[in-house]
């Protein structure tokens, strides 16, 4: 039976399954969510599961109703206009704007919650989007999952990357300076840990993908793992326990945030100078 992390589920069902969790949440019928939306109790009921479509207008009065910013509204652009894999979008949507914690590994590239516009846009024009439109409809899609670190109560994130990751040229050098200023600007939040492992590590346990495990407030920890384009998130205990294993060994190799910091900007000085 398919859960709500299941990789078969449509844009369409997780919508409608997330509108019955937050329905059943705050104790109204469907009857009584039809009345404060304005549409039948039967209409409710086919969006729940999967049989309709919700419009743009109903998503946002059900972030009114349920108080979830804009989560609805979100989960209702991926119905029209998905930006991404489904896979991640169960991720973006439903796991990573609920997180308490966020613990991560990027051996290759800045982690797209810390990344500027003008990386990401070289980033995506690297990858598989067939056109402008669709690597700004990406950008715009990344600038958006940034906005949990604006929220009154924002995640913690603990953000180890591969030492190359400052010294690998994305774009030109003026994106990597403004890059790696934007990474010394978040490094001290008081939210925010950033941590440098040295390309000469013996450690191989994160050679193989990178990562992000998130504690959750009420559900189990979850992970996402991304190797090669391809990827999947499970909150199956033997994978956590693997994924974070990996994390920890990885961990013990880094450099400490200071001295992590203080790399980042010398590097971003040494961009400076050849710019």
């Amino acid at each position: 039976m398919a859960n709500d992390l299941d990789p078969r589920l449509t844009p369409i069902q997780r919508f409608g399954r997330e509108l019955g969790r937050a329905r059943r949440e705050v104790g109204l019928s469907q009857a009584r969510l039809g009345a404060h939306l304005g549409v039948s109790s039967s209409l409710v009921g086919h969006i729940e599961i999967g049989n309709r479509t919700p419009r743009p207008e109903l998503a946002a009065r059900c972030d009114e109703i349920f108080k979830t910013d804009d989560l609805f509204a979100r989960l209702c652009r991926n119905i029209t206009s998905p930006c991404g894999p489904r896979w991640f979008l169960r991720w973006s949507d439903e796991i990573e704007p609920r997180a308490r914690i966020l613990r991560s590994w990027d051996p290759l590239l800045v982690p797209g919650l810390l990344q500027t516009t003008s990386y990401a846009r070289f980033v995506f024009r690297g990858g598989l989007a067939a056109s402008e439109q669709q690597v700004e409809e990406q950008i715009s899609a990344r600038m958006r999952r940034q906005l949990i670190f604006k929220r009154d109560s924002p995640p913690v994130l603990w953000a180890l990357l591969d030492e190359w990751v400052i010294r690998r040229l994305i774009g030109d050098r003026e994106v990597m300076v403004e890059q790696l200023d934007h990474l010394v600007a978040v490094a001290e939040r008081q939210n925010v840990t950033i941590q440098l492992v040295p390309h000469d590590s013996p450690c191989t346990a994160g050679l193989m993908s990178g990562f992000v495990l998130a504690e959750l407030p009420d559900a189990p920890t979850t992970v996402s793992v991304e190797s090669a384009g391809a990827g999947e998130v499970s909150a199956e205990h033997e994978l956590v326990t693997v994924i974070w294993g990996r994390y920890d060994k990885i961990r013990t190799e880094a450099y400490r945030p200071g001295q992590s910091l203080e790399m980042i900007k010398e590097a971003r000085d040494q961009w400076q100078r050849k710019s």
